[in-house]
C-alpha cells in the first residue's frame, strides 16, 4: 500500500470573530492510497498556514512540504513517515505550525492503518485502560456575570458532570474575575465539577492571588493562567496555588513538555493531538506526565475529527479519567463529521469502529470549503 494523495482542506464559517472560538474554521487533512483507503486527520492551527506547510514544493533537501515528504511511501510505517516529515521540514519546522500541520497528516495515517487491519486506533496504540471517560463541557465565559450562571445552568441540565469556562472577560478586574466564577459556581451547582481556564491572562503574581481567591468556588483545576512562555512562573505558582494547575494546549514540542512539567511543575498536562503532530507524540508526552504522576488531559476544541483523535489518545494512558468536550453550537463542530460522540450521564465512550470511527459528512466539507 502506498500513498497518492495529501489533500489539506481548508474549512471555514461565513464569519468568524476574534472569540476564542477555535471551531470557526479548521484544516482537515484527507490521506489516499493506491489501495482505496482513505485516512482523516485535522489541524489546529493557523488553516491556511498548515495548509501551504503540507503543500509547499521542495526548496531543497530539508525544506519541502510534508505532502512531498510521505508521497509514495507505506502508510503504515506512521514512525518513520513523522521522522521523514520532520527532518525534510527541519530547515522551517521544529516548532509551532509546521509540528501543528504535520498532526493532520500522522493522524491520517492512523486512520489509514485502522481501516486496514480492521481495529480502532486506540488499540493500535496499545491502549484501552479505559473506555468510557467523565466529559466536561468546553465553553467560553458569559460576557456577564448573569451570563456565565445561564451558560452553567444548560449543560448541567444537558447532563454534564463538569463544565469548564474560559477566556472571555477572565483578566478584566479583580472584581470581574471573582463574580464570573462566583457565578460559574451559582450556575452549575454544588456538586459538578468546576473548571476554569484564565486564558493567559495574568502575571505570575495576580495568578497566585487568584488561585487562593477561587478556592472557595472549589474548581477542579485552573488553567493557563500564565504566558506559555512563563514557565520559571508556573513553577512559583504551583508552588502557593491551593488548586491544580493545567496547562500546555499551546505546547507541540515534546522537550518543552519536559520542561512545563519539570520547572513549570502543572498539575494537569493537557496535549492536543492536532497541535502536537499527532497520536505518536502525544502519547509520549502522555506517558512521560504518567511517569511523574501527573493527570494527562486531551485539549480539543475543533470537530469530531479532533474528538475521535483524542478519545483514542486518552484511551491509551493510564492517567486520564477527563475529556474535554466542546460544547460551541458552530456548524464544523456539530455537523462535520456524521458521529456526533454523545455524552450519556455525563461520560464519553471511546469509538470501536476501524481506524478513527469517523466519516465526514461531504455536503459540509463542499458547503464551507475555502477555494
Amino acid at each position: 500500500m502506498k500513498i497518492t494523495r495529501v489533500e489539506p482542506i481548508y474549512l471555514r464559517l461565513p464569519d468568524i470573530n476574534e472569540r476564542c472560538d477555535g471551531s470557526q474554521d479548521t484544516l482537515v487533512v484527507r490521506v489516499s492510497t493506491d489501495s482505496g483507503i482513505v485516512g482523516v486527520g485535522e489541524v489546529d492551527s493557523s488553516p491556511a498556514v498548515a495548509k501551504a506547510a503540507i503543500e509547499a514544493p521542495m526548496s531543497h533537501k530539508i525544506c519541502r512540504g510534508l505532502a512531498e515528504c510521505v508521497l509514495g511511501e507505506d502508510p503504515i510505517e506512521i514512525d518513520r513517515l513523522v521522522h521523514r516529515m520532520y527532518e525534510g521540514t527541519i530547515f522551517m519546522g521544529r516548532q509551532g505550525a509546521v509540528i501543528q500541520a504535520m498532526s493532520g497528516v500522522e493522524i491520517a495515517l492512523w486512520d489509514i492503518f485502522g481501516k486496514a487491519v480492521k481495529r480502532p486506533v486506540y488499540q493500535l496504540l496499545g491502549g484501552g485502560f479505559r473506555k468510557k471517560f467523565r466529559a466536561y463541557a468546553s465553553i467560553l465565559f458569559g460576557d456577564t456575570p448573569k451570563e456565565t450562571e445561564e451558560i452553567g445552568k444548560r449543560w448541567v441540565g444537558a447532563g454534564f458532570k463538569a463544565v469548564k469556562f474560559g477566556w472571555g472577560p477572565m483578566g478584566q478586574s479583580e472584581e470581574s474575575d471573582i463574580a464570573h466564577v462566583r457565578a460559574a459556581r451559582r450556575g452549575i451547582g454544588p456538586d459538578a465539577e468546576l473548571m476554569i481556564d484564565a486564558g493567559l491572562c495574568w502575571d505570575t503574581a495576580t495568578a497566585i492571588r487568584r488561585s487562593k481567591q477561587f478556592e472557595e468556588f472549589r474548581p477542579t483545576w485552573l488553567e493557563e493562567p500564565l504566558h506559555p512562555d512563563n514557565v520559571e512562573g508556573y513553577g512559583r505558582l504551583v508552588a502557593q496555588s491551593p488548586i491544580k494547575i493545567a496547562a500546555g494546549e499551546e505546547v507541540c514540542d515534546i522537550k518543552e513538555f519536559q520542561r512545563l512539567m519539570d520547572v513549570g511543575g502543572i498539575d494537569v498536562v493537557q496535549v492536543d493531538v492536532t497541535r502536537m503532530g499527532g497520536l505518536a507524540r502525544s502519547k509520549r508526552v502522555g506517558w512521560e506526565s504518567a511517569e511523574r504522576h501527573r493527570l494527562c488531559v486531551n485539549h480539543s476544541y475543533k470537530t469530531g475529527v479532533n474528538i475521535a483523535a483524542s478519545l483514542a489518545f486518552v484511551a491509551a494512558l493510564p492517567n486520564s479519567h477527563y475529556f474535554e468536550y466542546c460544547v460551541e453550537q458552530g456548524a464544523l463542530r456539530q455537523t462535520l463529521t456524521k458521529q456526533r460522540f454523545p455524552v450519556v450521564d455525563g461520560e464519553i465512550g471511546v469509538p470501536e469502529e476501524p481506524g478513527l470511527g469517523v466519516d465526514l459528512h461531504e455536503s459540509i466539507v463542499e458547503k464551507y470549503r475555502v477555494k
